[in-house]
């Protein structure tokens, strides 16, 4: 994965241009205008420089590399989707032209983004070179719906195929996402949700190299709570489905400061509950 980061350093660069210079100061305000132009101009040399900087052949072997240069680089998505673009609501299908088609910067925009598995042994297949499927997932958690973008690798080559929208109940993750909403909003429900004893692993304080392994209990839950992302969440699919294992591994990942979080669920009595945390 990291023959594409020199081209996704432009990128992250691309889309914090117009966060800098924001202050409540009014001289500030009073060139506001001007600051503005100067970063669309900005922001649109690096677009640019991203849309000439040539994608390696390489990037199509694994999922991670396209995706992040497909969504990052205008002129590769474009090349890189089969128009008219298969679109399905339901029973309602329709196309959409080359030339209706807006940019789609997945979780470009934000700083991480989220994954889920059936097991930890299917964490491995983001490492696979044989994939020839995948589907990225943008999840509406409160509108409980799900946008599929489904990607087929075509003479070696990955090409989006279709779009699929459909209710949440739909996916094969609606027991565990339904209770995910719930379980990122609200302290109380965690603190529900938690086995006996949660398996904690972390960065050792007195050691930047080691680890650390403990025991997390519902009255400490709190000091080691993590912020998980509401509303909307992403997940990517590689290959075909695993089969269910009464497991969910919730994986956010950093874009690019290397921040990695693993909440590992499991289904027990009913309910799903929290066995471990990784950070």
């Amino acid at each position: 994965m990291k023959r594409f980061w020199i081209v996704f350093s432009v990128v992250l660069l691309l889309f914090s241009a117009c966060q800098g210079n924001k202050t409540g100061n009014s001289e500030m305000e009073e060139t506001a205008d001007s600051t503005q132009q100067a970063d669309t101009v900005s922001a649109s040399q690096q677009e640019e420089i991203v849309e000439e900087t040539p994608v390696p052949k390489a990037a199509d072997e694994l999922f991670d590399d396209f995706i992040f240069n497909f969504a990052a680089n205008r002129k590769l998505q474009s090349s890189r989707i089969k128009f008219p673009l298969l679109t399905k609501r339901g029973d309602e299908v329709s196309y959409v032209k080359k030339g209706d088609w807006q940019m789609e910067y997945f979780f470009m925009k934000q700083d991480f983004y989220t994954l889920l598995f059936d097991s930890e042994q299917e964490m491995e297949a983001v490492k696979e070179t044989n994939i020839e499927h995948a589907v990225v997932e943008k999840i509406y958690l409160h509108s409980k719906t799900v946008k599929q973008y489904v990607f087929d690798r075509v003479n070696g080559l990955w090409m989006l195929q279709q779009v699929i929208h459909m209710p949440l109940s739909e996916s094969r993750n609606a027991s565990f996402l339904e209770f995910y909403e719930q379980f990122a909003d609200s302290p109380e429900f965690q603190s529900k949700h938690l086995m006996q004893s949660v398996k904690f692993i972390g960065p050792d304080p007195d050691d930047d190299f080691s680890q650390m392994e403990g025991v997390i209990t519902p009255d400490t839950w709190e000091a080691f709570a993590p912020e998980l992302p509401t509303g909307m969440i992403y997940n990517i699919v590689y290959g075909q489905p695993q089969k269910e294992t009464g497991r969910k591994v919730f994986v956010l990942r950093g874009i690019a400061n290397g921040m990695e979080l693993e909440l590992t669920f499991k289904y027990e009595g009913g309910k799903w509950k929290l066995e471990k945390l990784v950070t």
